[in-house]
């Protein structure tokens, strides 16, 4: 179903003739003429693919209707039957049966609904509010309250019957093992993870995630109310963590041989294989009309980057060919329900690598260093990663010494998922996934090996005597950030003292000068500070001493010190170290060496908030 929903002052409509054979039009239980204030006119064209499951459209339509009405706060809704926005028609029944259908529904919620008949040519006025949310555009299906497939997570179709998954648990050793079985004889996450993955158990159900409070509370993330359900809005310290984590996936992935591109934010429908490119990795599109051209806003840099590699000359040698891109505009068209603060959003920020190997070999080396390289972020992140190793039966059976390689240079067991055949575009791939406090995984790097996307893309690589398809390896070496930030605020949850690591700390040393008298000191040593690269600030407010150390710790600020006349008289400072019970006296000098050792070779950002804290406005 295509729906375009208008903001309106006001809607007004009158039939004129009957369109179509005798019998088509409504005349019965319909307005001929109406009109209605303050409401959102929904133009609906139902498509013929519709008709295999109307009641599935009919309630994610209803969805959308829910969605939309409560961004823009009316209950009125004008329910306009439109064949324009589709050349793909449902029959006129069930045209027909989708519409009465809505209205009984959304009656039943307390809408106010005006619905213009069916079959008749109608000459209609409305005033559009022309604010920035009162066009909008929708494409609904039946399958899982869709909007043009899914997200970063595989589709799966319902219709289909398939056979189930066999799942093992791989050992370091080599051994295959139950699970099930096996489960008390692993770690906690591990059996979170077996519990979610094979069990089919949703840890904590319909608890919230803790991240979703964390996110607003420590004012670093929030949903904009202007904006569409599912777009975040940064304040100075969580950009701070989100800038810090882009410059250290694009460190990390330039190190490794990635040479990053940019690739356009649109696209334009009529290009070849887009469509065909959007259903087969599972992309749920915004679409829309620009003039007479239907336009895609992408999901990640997938496309962008296979049009750079069709278009390239690509010799033997060149291989193994890694492009790269930060992707920070790439959309989801989520539903209302499937939107989680930091875990699933509308419009996030993907790191997306592809690598051109010339055989499997090559591609096996390429997916393992690759996974490798995941795993030792984890360190750099403080995250504890759990990892799934999914791939075909025939992959399995033709690679498995491979595989247990693989296995035994991770030195942890892996859940094993054997797919009977082959049926997305991977025949392996690795995902790995950090476990929320709830005891639910938040699933983040992944390595894939993609065996059909070279040959679709018409991607080819030349020996000097011929031209050949190469192997594609997508690779994503941190996920999405905004799921690296989730993860990494529901591992503070799970700490007996909340933390974030030092390079990722909005602000790394704060100074609490006892008095007034103290403030000129305290500026001296964030100046020294500052020129070491390190994030220093002042709490000079007009606060007990007591209070304004509660601050520091509210703020997670992993160095502070109170600043007093002894310490102006004899620079060594009680450095308070976050998680610990008992104060380190430091001099500046190993404050610093103390803090930069923390941060190692990882990004080291200036602070984004003022130096003082009477100066740091309240966001939340």
């Amino acid at each position: 179903m295509r729906l375009l929903f208008i903001h309106s002052d006001h809607l007004t409509f009158e039939t004129t003739d009957t369109a179509g054979p005798d019998g088509l039009a409504e005349t019965e239980g319909v307005p001929m003429s109406g009109e209605m204030e303050e409401c959102v006119t929904a133009f609906l064209t139902v498509e013929s693919d519709d008709e295999n499951d109307l009641d599935g459209v009919v309630q994610n339509a209803v969805s959308e209707l829910e969605d939309v009405t409560g961004q823009l706060n009316t209950h009125n809704i004008v329910l306009y039957p439109y064949a324009h926005l589709s050349e793909d028609l449902a029959s006129p029944d069930a045209a027909k049966t989708v519409m009465r259908s809505l209205e009984t529904e959304l009656e039943a919620k307390n809408y106010e609904i005006l619905r213009a008949p069916f079959g008749w040519y109608k000459s209609f006025e409305i005033s559009c509010k022309g604010h920035p949310l009162s066009e909008l555009s929708r494409h609904v299906t039946s399958h899982h309250g869709d909007v043009e497939g899914d997200g970063e997570d595989e589709p799966e179709d319902e219709d289909e019957e398939r056979e189930p998954s066999e799942w093992h648990l791989l050992t370091p050793e080599g051994d295959l093992e139950d699970p099930l079985e096996r489960k008390t004889g692993v770690s906690e996450d591990m059996q979170a993870f077996i519990e979610d993955e094979v069990e089919g158990v949703t840890a904590s159900k319909g608890e919230e995630p803790a991240h979703l409070s964390l996110m607003q509370e420590k004012e670093l993330v929030d949903y904009d109310p202007l904006s569409d359900v599912g777009n975040l809005r940064y304040y100075p310290r969580g950009k701070f963590v989100r800038d810090s984590l882009m410059e250290y996936v694009n460190d990390l992935v330039v190190d490794y041989g990635g040479m990053p591109v940019e690739t356009p934010i649109m696209y334009d429908l009529g290009v070849r294989a887009i469509d065909e490119h959007a259903g087969k990795f599972g992309e749920r599109q915004y679409r829309f009309e620009s003039g007479n051209r239907k336009m895609m806003l992408r999901f990640a840099a997938c496309f962008g980057q296979f049009s750079i590699m069709r278009d390239m000359f690509i010799s033997e040698n060149d291989l193994p060919l890694r492009v790269y891109e930060m992707s920070t505009y790439s959309f989801r068209r989520e539903q209302k329900g499937e939107v989680m603060g930091l875990k699933r959003q509308r419009a996030f920020t993907m790191p997306d690598m592809h690598t051109a190997t010339a055989d499997i070999e090559q591609a096996k080396d390429e997916f393992q260093a690759q996974a490798n390289l995941s795993l030792e972020s984890s360190s750099d992140l403080g995250l504890n990663y759990v990892v799934a190793f999914r791939l075909t039966e025939e992959f399995f059976d033709d690679h498995r010494e491979w595989v247990e390689e693989v296995v035994a240079d991770i030195d942890e067991p892996v859940l094993l998922e054997v797919l009977p055949e082959r049926h997305h575009y991977w025949s392996a791939k690795i995902d790995l996934a950090a476990i929320d406090a709830l005891g639910r995984p938040i699933e983040n790097p992944t390595v894939q090996i993609d065996v059909e996307s070279a040959e679709r893309f018409d991607i080819t690589y030349n020996t000097g005597e011929s031209s050949h398809n190469p192997i594609i390896l997508h690779y994503s070496p941190s996920g999405g950030i905004e799921r690296v930030m989730a993860a990494l605020l529901e591992q503070t949850a799970r700490q007996e003292t909340a933390s974030l690591p030092t390079w990722l700390s909005p602000t790394q040393v704060r100074f609490i000068p006892v008095g007034d008298e103290h403030v000129d000191f305290c500026d001296e040593l964030v100046d020294e500070l500052t020129e070491s690269g390190i994030r220093a600030d002042i709490d000079e407010r007009n606060e007990s001493v007591g209070k304004r150390i509660a601050t520091a710790e509210t703020d997670w600020v992993p160095y502070y010190a109170v600043v007093g006349d002894d310490e102006v008289d004899d620079p060594v400072f009680g450095i308070n170290l976050r998680g610990e019970d008992d104060e380190r006296e430091m001099n500046l000098e190993e404050l610093a060496a103390a803090v930069l050792d923390d941060v190692d070779q990882k990004p080291n950002k200036k602070r984004y908030l003022p130096r003082y804290i009477s100066d740091h406005p309240n966001f939340t």
